[in-house]
């Protein structure tokens, strides 16, 4: 089955939606985070019809998923609880993406024998905590507000930087760009992207001073959300970043008094369902779009990928994030050890990942084995590491109050 356009995709819309209601209702009976229900539900359907493979265009994640997920996400972020953790924030969203994607890379070429140009462009794939898969499961844990800030915040900034390197990286590879050529053209990406978001967000923020009427205010932030990304797409630059800096900048507006209380009350409802939709759907479809059989065949490289994601993650997380926040004066800026667990378990994988696997050129050399790892490690991390986030929530977090899986 092929869906490659909005038409195919309604086809499809009807039955998703209704699979993805009951995940949600039987989740909260079994105790499984209905992200990796959702998945095993469409790697099962196609093992038991395989007719239900799907051929999803990268397009279709990236244009029709991804910016209402991060939009919705970066304007209930606040400015306050941002500044507290931003240096973490930073050093995760873009020295943190390319520390991952080298040390794949160098994995790769030791242990599976892949050139390191491939393996770099497989770690560029793999750098970035998806947003979707991040953002849901965190939701419902009732952890404290700044972690959940600080997991959410690097999921959706690093998304953006790891699309840029990827770029880069595949440029690189194709036409040649040096090293620091690269290294310019990503300060500049996301420098610019993230000026445009802002502008966006102001010019927004300002609109909806004119008017006390909630639907046209809800109308606005559709349109900030989605024209923002095309925007910045259209001129080359990264749609995600420029999409989380607006929605945190029209936050901003809409917190101080640019938006009257319904209005704010029908922006947070009306968002949250289409997070919890688009989440619920492209779950799903991402289950449907993995062949288990073809992973067989590239198991060796999954291992060591495997290997390389979780052993960058944990060298980030406990050997720079967690030492640096230390130094800091006051203890209450210290990131607690607890948080550091959580966080390393946090670090799963999903729609930018397939999405970017599916994105790669037809003549780029071993193109099916770069599809099938970074798949194969994709699939590891949603299942694997969102099995084990809430018993790691539950052990290494005060429980003040009962937690929930997502």
């Amino acid at each position: 089955m092929t869906l490659n356009s909005a038409s195919g995709l309604v086809e499809l819309f009807v039955i998703l939606v209704a699979v993805a209601t009951a995940a949600g209702l039987v989740f909260r009976r079994i105790g499984v985070p209905y992200t990796v229900l959702l998945v095993v539900i469409g790697l099962g359907s196609v093992i038991v019809a395989p007719s239900l493979h799907v051929d999803v265009s990268p397009e279709v994640i990236l244009t029709v998923f991804l910016p209402g997920l991060v939009f919705e996400s970066g304007y209930r972020l606040k400015i306050g609880e941002l500044r507290e953790s931003s240096g973490a924030i930073v050093f995760l969203a873009v020295p943190g993406v390319i520390i991952t994607a080298a040390a794949v890379a160098a994995v790769l070429a030791i242990a599976a024998g892949l050139p390191p140009e491939l393996g770099f462009i497989v770690g560029a794939m793999l750098a970035a905590t998806d947003p979707a898969a991040v953002i849901a499961t965190i939701k419902h844990m009732h952890a404290p507000e700044r972690l959940s800030t600080l997991i959410e915040a690097e999921s959706v900034f690093n998304d953006g930087t790891a699309i840029v390197i990827f770029t880069v990286a595949l440029t690189a590879l194709t036409k040649g760009v040096d090293l620091a050529g690269g290294g310019i053209a990503l300060v500049v990406t996301v420098a610019v992207s993230a000026l445009i978001g802002v502008v966006a967000g102001v010019v927004a923020g300002r609109v909806v001073r004119l008017t006390d009427d909630h639907l046209i205010e809800l109308s606005i932030s559709l349109v900030l959300a989605y024209g923002t990304y095309m925007l910045a797409d259209g001129l080359g630059m990264s749609g995600i970043i420029a999409t989380v800096v607006a929605a945190i900048t029209f936050g901003m507006f809409a917190r101080s008094g640019a938006m009257s209380e319904r209005a704010r009350e029908a922006v947070e409802t009306v968002w949250e369902f289409a997070a919890f939709l688009l989440t619920a759907l492209l779950f799903v479809l991402i289950g449907l779009t993995i062949d288990l059989g073809t992973l067989r065949e590239a198991i060796v490289p999954i291992a060591w990928g495997i290997v390389a994601v979780v052993g960058a993650r944990a060298l980030i997380v406990y050997g720079i994030v967690g030492p640096a926040s230390r130094l800091l004066r006051s203890p209450a800026d210290r990131i607690p050890t607890g948080w550091l667990h959580v966080m390393i378990a946090a670090g799963m994988r999903g729609a930018v990942s397939v999405a970017l696997a599916l994105s790669l050129p037809e003549d780029i050399p071993q193109r099916a084995l770069l599809v099938e790892v970074t798949f194969g490690i994709t699939l590891f991390t949603l299942v694997v590491q969102g099995l084990a986030l809430d018993p790691i929530v539950r052990r290494s977090l005060p429980q003040e109050a009962p937690v929930e899986t997502a």
